[in-house]
């Protein structure tokens, strides 16, 4: 069983249920497999749920105490400097100390060295905790794994490893006021110097965690363009530019031309700041050119992926503190009677009791836990691309894993939030007051269909290359392993209905794919595109509903007493499955119909018709 952490804080908390973490990760994922991998063979089962218990316990202790705070007291721009909430600082100093800052990275470098899914999790319940907080965090890791990929030896001591450690954070600077997510059209320019360096003249916007006063320093991921580039995107490059200059030795020297020009004020997310900076108002901000020239987007992908997987998960944790609220929230308040109970005398009964409460409930669940397994399906290909026995195992994870990236960024991101607003809905007029966590969960999660990729540029990347990329190698290999688990499925009485609705969800997407395939082989590029949006949607719900089948039969496994986990928890898993089969799965088919036409409508719509 997995062990609940034994503050009480932590096991009164409402980030994660342990029950499922615990299912997904050792019974649907079975991430012990992992720690076959030499990089894994000093764990086992309990260092990994002390990890766990250790990352929930600093999530319900210290992140989440102060999530409410960092949101009505959001970061202040006072005298050229950002101000905040003392707790911010408090908290990631015990995620340092404990080592959860670097829960993935290697022992010598002062990180855990855990799975990549179990990593994520103990990222994610942070996430659930205050999201706010967590986000000055992420971006460094991402940061540091970037220089650490790309990043020569030199750059990997000097930058990443202070990092990794908690002394310097770290940002990506990518957007500009006037390009926004048109990368191409970038301004930001680098001069090169006769010692190596380079000075770079710009304005970034948007930039997550780009001032604090949070650590000794901060290490800016900055996309820019060298004198002699090529126009577009073929002619970034990327650079590192610190806020403080690092001497040789390590220690600090004088201050980068870096200036804070102003604070962006957010709906939500408000404890993590959003800033705009200006490079070289003087002499130029002193940068360090990262791998080769012009190559800097392809550079930065590697952040950006990684984080997009970051924000996919970030979506679900929020979906699901948001649904534990709710699920509290309708058991304990009392309102109303059964239908068809008339008699104003009789108590009335908890809100959970309602037919349509129930149905809230179980969408959220659907979304929430679904969305889980995907993310943690993610996490796994991370380590099978890195780790699995032979070359084409590792290519073949690989594959899937850049196949499966944008819905693993985008469907929770969209469908998550939904959970919120459902959350919202369960609590009525309540959940639209700041009294309740519920309306702060959801602003803060509006930001993920947002962030790292809009969701239309994610529905062009899956569409547009993704599904195409090796001759469809990878989609091909996504289709099969799901046609496996129908036939699996298929062969218990209790499942064969969800495996059917599955089945014909995947049937209309793989015909309104090879549709618009040809559409794309023909030139009608734009036609093809056109709705990228909704195929993510339905090929995001059609991969969803296949690891809701896999969950189910593991659940069905449970039932028959080879299980881990309560006989009414494996109960709630099949009924989820059956939910999102019956309910959810249909729409696919819809939807997929539809792009099976390549409709027009949206493109034939001018400007002045609007």
């Amino acid at each position: 069983m997995f062990i609940h952490a034994e503050s009480n804080e932590a096991m009164q908390q409402k980030i994660i249920n342990t029950q499922d973490l615990a299912f997904q990760l050792f019974e649907l994922h079975e991430v012990e497999q992992t720690l076959g991998y030499e990089r894994y063979s000093e764990h086992n089962r309990e260092t990994l749920q002390a990890a766990l218990d250790l990352a929930l316990k600093v999530a319900a202790e210290e992140f989440a105490p102060h999530a409410r705070l960092v949101d009505e007291e959001e970061p202040r721009f006072e005298n050229g400097r950002v101000e905040m909430r003392p707790e911010v600082k408090k908290a990631l100093d015990v995620l340092r100390d404990t080592g959860l800052m670097a829960a993935g990275q290697d022992f010598e470098r002062g990180g855990m060295q855990l799975p990549a899914a179990v990593a994520q999790m103990c990222v994610g319940m942070l996430k659930g905790a205050n999201v706010g907080t967590q986000g000055y965090a992420g971006l460094t890791i991402a940061a540091a794994n970037l220089i650490m990929a790309q990043g020569s030896e030199h750059q990997q001591q000097k930058y990443a490893a202070p990092m990794m450690a908690g002394r310097f954070f770290g940002t990506m600077c990518l957007t500009e006021p006037h390009a926004g997510s048109s990368l191409g059209d970038l301004r930001t320019r680098a001069e090169p110097q006769d010692d190596g360096s380079y000075r770079l003249f710009g304005n970034k916007i948007y930039i997550s965690g780009g001032d604090h006063e949070l650590s000794e320093n901060i290490i800016h991921m900055v996309l820019a363009c060298l004198p002699d580039a090529p126009p577009g995107v073929k002619g970034i490059s990327l650079f590192i530019v610190p806020k403080v200059l690092v001497n040789e030795d390590g220690s600090l020297g004088e201050r980068n031309d870096v200036a804070l020009a102003g604070l962006i004020h957010k709906m939500g997310y408000r404890g993590t700041t959003s800033t705009m900076l200006n490079f070289g108002e003087k002499d130029g901000a002193v940068g360090y050119l990262v791998g080769e020239p012009n190559n800097g987007l392809a550079a930065m992908f590697h952040m950006m992926n990684e984080a997009r997987i970051g924000v996919g998960l970030g979506a679900v944790m929020l979906g699901y503190t948001g649904y534990l609220h709710a699920l509290d929230y309708a058991r304990e308040r009392k309102q109303g009677r059964p239908v068809g109970e008339k008699d104003p005398s009789t108590p009335q009964v908890p809100l959970i009791r309602h037919a349509d409460i129930r149905r809230m409930l179980l969408t959220q669940k659907a979304y929430v836990e679904g969305g889980l397994a995907l993310c943690l399906q993610g996490a796994m290909l991370v380590d099978e691309k890195k780790h699995a026995a032979t070359e084409d195992q590792r290519k073949l994870a690989a594959g899937l894993l850049d196949l499966l990236t944008p819905i693993i960024k985008s469907w929770p991101s969209q469908f998550c939030l939904e959970a919120n607003s459902l959350a919202i809905q369960v609590h009525g007029g309540y959940g639209y007051t700041r009294e309740y966590p519920v309306e702060q969960f959801y602003r803060d999660n509006r930001l993920n269909p947002i962030h790292e990729g809009t969701h239309g540029i994610q529905g062009i990347d899956l569409l547009g290359r993704k599904v195409s990329m090796a001759g469809g190698r990878f989609y091909q290999e996504l289709v099969s392993r799901i046609e496996a688990t129908i036939t699996e499925a298929r062969g218990n009485e209790r499942l064969a209905s969800s495996a059917n609705q599955l089945d014909r969800a995947l049937k209309a997407v793989s015909e309104a794919t090879d549709t618009i395939n040809a559409e794309k082989a023909s030139g009608k590029v734009e036609q093809a595109l056109a709705n990228a949006s909704l195929y993510l949607e339905a090929l995001g719900h059609t991969v969803v509903g296949w690891l809701w089948l896999r969950q189910a039969i593991r659940a069905i496994t449970g039932l028959d007493g080879q299980g881990e986990q309560t006989a009414d928890f494996y109960e709630g898993k099949v009924k989820a499955c059956e939910y999102f089969a019956r309910y959810e799965l249909p729409k696919v088919v819809s939807t997929a119909e539809l792009l099976a036409t390549v409709d027009t409508t949206v493109l034939g719509m001018r400007d002045s018709e609007f």
